[in-house]
């Protein structure tokens, strides 16, 4: 299992639009072959940053099928034009 993390920067005022169309697009990921669990959380020091965490079962789950797939365009139509910058998306697997 590897786990996807992306630090999110929102534009400044989309916070609840943004929230609300992540909704939406939670039931696009967790539909996805090889998808196992996801979670967005808010940061208490900063207003408009979240992290996303995603885990997979393998990096190609996500890097070729899902962001491959037609499913991901919908994502990135709901999703991307919120973030400011665009985030790095980074994988990281469990040693201990």
């Amino acid at each position: 299992m590897i786990t996807e993390i992306a630090l999110l920067k929102i534009k400044n005022g989309e916070d609840a639009a943004f929230e609300h169309a992540f909704k939406k697009a939670s039931t696009i990921i967790s539909s996805m072959k090889g998808y196992v669990e996801h979670e967005l959380q808010k940061c208490i020091e900063e207003e408009n940053k979240y992290l996303l965490i995603v885990r997979w079962e393998t990096l190609e789950d996500h890097t070729i099928g899902f962001r491959g797939s037609e499913e991901y365009r919908e994502w990135k139509n709901l999703l991307h034009h919120f973030y400011d910058p665009f985030p790095t998306v980074e994988h990281y697997y469990k040693i201990i």
